[in-house]
C-alpha cells in the first residue's frame, strides 16, 4: 500500500510540474527541504531538494594579513586627518583602545555612520611599495547570494585585486581588478559589469569606477553579484526560475559564485596625484570601516541548516548525504552514485536521495518505513522477513511454487512481467482505475516510471 501510495503521488507530481514549468512566478519553497504528507500509513517525510537561506557570512570568517604587522600602532605612530590630508596629529596606538584598529573592526556592527576601522601603518617605508594581502576564510564552501562590498575610511586604492579560492586558499584566481588606470596597472582595458552579458558573465575584467581618490560619498568597492544574476534572472531578479536553471546544468556558472576564500590584495594606496607627496608620506596608508559577504553554506541541495560549531561551519545533511557539503552518500547507502540535489523540475525540485546499497541490505532487510514484508510475512529484527509457507524471498514477494518449476495449470497462459520496473508498472495500473478524475492528463505509466 505504501509503494502504491508513493507511485500515485509522484505520477501525478510529475504531470503537475510540467505543466508549472511554463510559469516561473510559481515558484515554490527550495530552502523546505522535508514536509510531512499524510498517506494511509500516517503521516510520513516527503523529501525535496533544499538550501540554507542566505546570511552576511562575516559572522563566521577568519581573517589573516599579510604581513601579519602591517596593521598600524605597533608602535605607534602619527597619520594625517583623512579629510585633511595636511593635519597630521592623528594617533594610532595598538595599546589604547581608543586609537587602536585591529582587523576585527573591519567586520563589527556599525548602523548608518561607521566610525570604527581597520587601518594600516602608513606608507613610511615609500618607495617600497605599500602592499597588503587580506584573506578572508571560512573553512567551508561558499556560494554567493549578494554584492561583496568593501567600504574603505580611507581613499579607495589605487590599485587594488579581488581574488577567490576554491580550495582553502591553496590556489587564487582573480575575480576583478580595480585600478585608476586599468591600462598602466594591469594593462587591460577598462570595462563595467554592465558591458558585459550572458555570454561573457565569466569575464574577469577591470573596473575604474570603484578606484578615485579620496571623497567623502565615494568610499565603497562593490563585486557586482546581483547584476551578473539579473542576466538570466532580469533586472528585478523576478525570474529566479531562468537563473536556477542555469545554476544547475552549468557547473562553471555555479563555481563562479562558489568560494572557500577571498582575498583582497592592496597593491597601491591612493594617492590622488600623479606623484606621491614624498614630504607628506603619512597621508598614504589603507583603511577599511566594513566588508559585506552575504551568502549561504554550499550543501549541494542537501540541507535546509548550516550549523557554526567549534568554529566550524557544517551542513546538516539530508538524504541520505554527509560531509561537510554532504559531498557523498552515508555508509551503506551508495545504492547509485552520489548526485547533487536538483532545482529541476520546477518548483519542487529533485532530492536525488542516496539509496541504500545492495551489500547493506542483509542487515537492514525489512523496516516501518519503506521496506515491508510482503504477502503477510513479518519483519524479525530488521535482519529478515519470515514468510508463510506459500511464499519465499528476501521480502516474500515470490510464491515458492514458482522456483519448483510451476504454480500450477495457470502457469502455462504466461507468467506476470519480471523485475522491478514490471512489478512497479503492475501496481500502478492497478492503481489508475482507483484514482480520482485529475484535472490534467495523468502520464502514462511508462512515462510515470521514467520519471522516478
Amino acid at each position: 500500500m505504501y509503494w502504491s501510495r508513493f507511485l500515485s503521488i509522484h505520477a501525478l507530481w510529475v504531470t503537475v510540474s510540467s505543466v508549472m514549468q511554463p510559469y516561473p512566478l510559481v515558484w515554490g519553497h527550495y530552502d523546505l527541504c522535508k514536509t510531512q504528507i499524510y498517506t494511509e500509513e500516517g503521516k510520513v517525510w516527503d523529501y525535496m531538494a533544499c538550501q540554507p537561506e542566505s546570511t552576511d557570512m562575516t559572522k563566521y570568517l577568519k581573517v589573516k594579513l599579510d604581513p601579519p604587522d602591517i596593521t598600524c600602532g605597533d608602535p605607534p605612530e602619527t597619520f594625517c586627518a583623512m579629510g585633511n590630508p595636511y593635519m597630521c596629529n592623528n594617533e594610532c596606538d595598538a595599546s589604547t583602545p581608543e586609537l587602536a584598529h585591529p582587523p576585527e573592526l573591519m567586520f563589527d556592527f556599525e548602523g548608518r555612520h561607521p566610525s570604527t576601522f581597520w587601518q594600516s601603518a602608513t606608507w613610511k617605508d615609500y618607495p617600497k611599495p605599500l602592499q597588503v594581502n587580506i584573506t578572508l576564510s571560512w573553512s567551508k564552501t561558499i556560494e554567493l547570494t549578494d554584492n561583496i562590498v568593501i567600504t574603505f575610511e580611507s581613499g579607495r586604492p589605487d590599485q587594488m585585486i579581488l581574488e577567490k579560492s576554491l580550495d582553502y586558499g591553496r590556489t587564487w584566481q582573480p575575480y576583478q581588478y580595480y585600478a585608476t588606470d586599468c591600462l598602466d596597472a594591469f594593462h587591460m582595458d577598462p570595462k563595467s559589469v554592465k558591458d558585459l552579458s550572458q555570454h561573457t558573465v565569466l569575464e574577469i575584467i577591470c573596473t575604474e569606477e570603484y578606484s578615485t581618490g579620496y571623497t567623502t560619498n565615494s568610499k565603497i568597492i562593490h563585486f557586482e553579484i546581483k547584476d551578473r544574476f539579473a542576466f538570466f534572472a532580469g533586472p528585478w531578479l523576478r525570474n529566479m526560475a531562468s537563473l536556477y536553471g542555469q545554476l544547475d546544468t552549468t557547473k562553471k556558472l555555479r563555481d563562479f559564485f562558489t568560494v572557500t576564500d577571498l582575498r583582497i590584495r592592496l597593491l597601491r594606496p591612493a594617492v590622488g596625484e600623479i606623484f606621491v607627496d614624498e614630504l607628506h608620506l603619512t597621508r598614504y596608508f589603507y583603511a577599511i570601516s566594513d566588508i559585506k559577504v552575504h551568502g549561504r553554506c554550499k550543501c549541494n541541495l542537501h540541507a535546509t541548516v548550516c550549523v557554526y560549531d567549534n568554529s566550524k561551519l557544517a551542513c546538516e545533511c539530508e538524504h541520505n548525504t554527509t560531509g561537510p557539503d554532504c559531498g557523498k552518500c552515508k555508509k551503506n547507502y551508495q545504492g547509485r552514485p552520489w548526485s547533487p540535489g536538483s532545482y529541476l523540475p520546477i518548483p519542487k525540485g529533485t532530492a536525488n536521495t542516496c539509496i541504500p546499497s545492495i551489500s547493506s541490505i542483509g542487515t537492514n532487510v525489512c523496516d516501518n518505513e519503506l521496506l515491508h514484508c510482503q504477502n503477510g510475512g513479518t519483519c524479525h529484527n530488521h535482519a529478515r522477513c519470515q514468510c508463510p509457507a506459500a511464499y519465499t524471498g528476501v521480502l516474500c514477494e515470490k510464491r515458492r511454487c514458482e522456483e519448483a518449476g510451476g504454480c500450477g495449470a495457470r502457469s502455462g497462459q504466461g507468467a506476470p512481467p519480471r523485475g522491478r520496473a514490471a512489478l512497479l508498472l503492475l501496481m500502478l495500473l492497478a492503481l489508475l482505475p482507483l484514482l480520482p478524475p485529475p484535472a490534467t492528463p495523468i502520464p502514462t505509466p511508462t512515462q510515470a516510471l521514467l520519471a522516478i
